[in-house]
């Protein structure tokens, strides 16, 4: 079972007083933009939240405050609470699981009370024509089972990064768990056992991403998929043609505690005490099962549409740090399906200003990382990476392959490529993303496939957007399945990325709000690689 505050805590959580509740929030973690005002909570929250909307707008109706979301992933927010950077520029955190942060013990002493606010446990969604001719039921199927079907050749699927998302982590503890037959918290031998089970199951992942949002996206999109594996919740507000089946061995359930920061002021512990009673009204409660299909928390409130009232094996987390950071790891560099990517890389004139062309070769470099890098901040064992940087054309193309027995060769490889790069020339985006897709080709490797498009302006040579539209639908299908994430830097044109985000199936990521935002923004894009 998960840790729940006692009644006396609970007690002394829930402050009288008024609260109004609007929600707003910025795409990724800024601990300077925040300052704390009279009657706000400022909340660092995980993205697939933004679905409370409602609920808040409802809050706001019934009593008084203003919450502020900051979206983050739940890696980073543990990070950002471990480390400090999170006192005084937010007041509560608010994630799917505190799983993570609890195997962290310097946190401890910056949380105060927590308490759950709703469930979703992990699921599988399969179309309901594979489940068909699998012969799967909701109740009867197995993890080993799925690993089966995928290790024939029946099954494809698409999950969210581990490391970037906690519906992808408690996916990949849970299904190590069923893989290994563990019958408590997983251990390092447990994650040995379950490897080479797990290296065929993960061949079956043909689409990840760095939220759940973006991969329900991809998939209605047409992402050549069989299912997903996320929460719950999830599944069933897809509105698809999906049977969701809760494997029978087990799986790992989101309690989503809001959570109080032991620095937050006086005037944010009222506001968090009177809105942590509201969400936990029958009220409340009902709404949040309705709109969110979560799974309620206070008892006697009927369950939201499509949701089964069977009890289901709830998996623990892993016990220890070690063990779910090595198993993070080990999914990174090792059971993953390797990743090709194509860095398109504008290195026109303009980049010579505000020292554009330093923030873009300190963001690359580090992703070249370090020996103790933590996984998902440098290149992955046996990716590969193609720098095509380019001015009025393609400037050159070099390739690179990160070799598990040697991985500083190809790192260091790139980090010398990237010290090279140097303005000058025009901006020719289109002609160069051909150029990328080109060199991708079909040759039809078991690789997720992705180019990175960082400009600092609009296109001025070379071929135009219709050109390009043109080329883009004559690709073969397999090719259209390659997606283009575009940076927003110095002075690109939104409308114009957005274009191309939008036409490829990929996403735009903004860059241009400080000078650390285009290194979030390289390593935000990892989870979608």
């Amino acid at each position: 079972m998960k840790h729940r505050i006692s009644a006396a805590l609970a007690a002394a959580a829930l402050l009288a007083g008024g609260l109004t509740a609007c929600a707003g929030g910025s795409d990724a973690p800024d601990e300077k933009k925040t300052v704390y005002q009279e009657g706000t909570l400022r909340v660092l929250a995980s993205s697939e939240l933004s679905d409370m909307q409602p609920i808040l707008d409802r809050a706001r109706q019934k009593t008084g405050v203003t919450v502020t979301f900051t979206w983050s992933g739940t890696l980073d927010a543990a990070d950002a609470v471990a480390s400090g950077r999170a006192d005084g520029a937010y007041d509560a955190i608010w994630l799917s699981s505190n799983d993570y942060l609890r195997l962290r013990p310097e946190t401890a002493p910056k949380i105060t009370a927590e308490t759950p606010v709703m469930t979703s446990p992990v699921a599988f969604g399969v179309k309901r024509a594979t489940a068909a001719r699998l012969g799967w039921q909701d109740g009867t199927v197995t993890w080993s089972q799925i690993q089966q079907a995928v290790t024939r050749g029946d099954l494809t699927y698409g999950m969210t990064d581990p490391i970037r998302s906690n519906s992808g982590f408690s996916a990949l503890v849970s299904v190590a768990s069923g893989l290994s037959g563990a019958q408590a918290a997983l251990t390092d031998a447990d994650v040995r056992k379950a490897t080479p089970p797990l290296k065929q199951f993960f061949k079956g992942q043909k689409l990840t991403s760095g939220s759940s949002g973006w991969l329900a996206q991809a998939y209605a999109r047409g992402g050549a998929v069989d299912g997903l594996i996320n929460y719950e919740s999830v599944l069933l507000s897809l509105k698809q043609d999906l049977t969701v089946i809760r494997p029978r061995d087990g799986v790992v359930t989101a309690d989503y505690p809001l959570t109080l920061l032991t620095s937050a002021p006086a005037g944010a512990r009222t506001s968090m005490g009177n809105l942590v009673s509201y969400l936990r009204s029958p009220e409340a409660q009902q709404e949040i099962t309705r709109q969110t299909l979560r799974r309620p928390v206070v008892p006697g409130v009927p369950l939201g549409p499509g949701l089964r009232s069977d009890k289901r094996r709830e998996l623990p987390f892993p016990g220890t740090r070690s063990v779910a950071d090595g198993l993070l790891s080990s999914y990174e560099n090792e059971l993953r399906r390797p990743s090709r990517t194509v860095y398109v890389l504008d290195t026109s004139g303009s980049m010579e200003e505000d020292n554009r062309i330093g923030r873009l070769r300190d963001a690359l470099t580090k992703l070249t990382g370090t020996g103790d890098s933590p996984a998902g901040r440098r290149f992955r064992d046996r990716e590969e990476v193609t720098l095509m940087p380019f001015g009025s054309a393609v400037k050159q193309v070099r390739t690179h392959v990160v070799d598990p027995a040697r991985p500083t060769d190809a790192l260091s490889a790139i980090r010398e490529d990237v010290d090279g790069l140097s303005p000058d020339g025009g901006t020719a985006i289109y002609s160069s993303l051909e150029k990328a897709y080109e060199h991708l080709g079909g040759d039809g490797r078991d690789a997720f496939t992705s180019i990175v498009l960082m400009t600092d302006g609009e296109n001025g040579e070379g071929a135009k957007a219709d050109d390009f539209d043109a080329f883009y639908r004559k690709l073969p299908p397999a090719q259209r399945h390659t997606p283009v994430f575009p940076i927003l830097f110095g002075d690109s044109d939104r409308s114009e990325l957005d274009h191309i985000a939008t036409l490829t199936g990929g996403r735009l990521f903004d860059a241009t709000d400080g000078d650390g935002s285009l290194d979030g923004a390289f390593e935000e894009i990892r989870g979608y690689q």
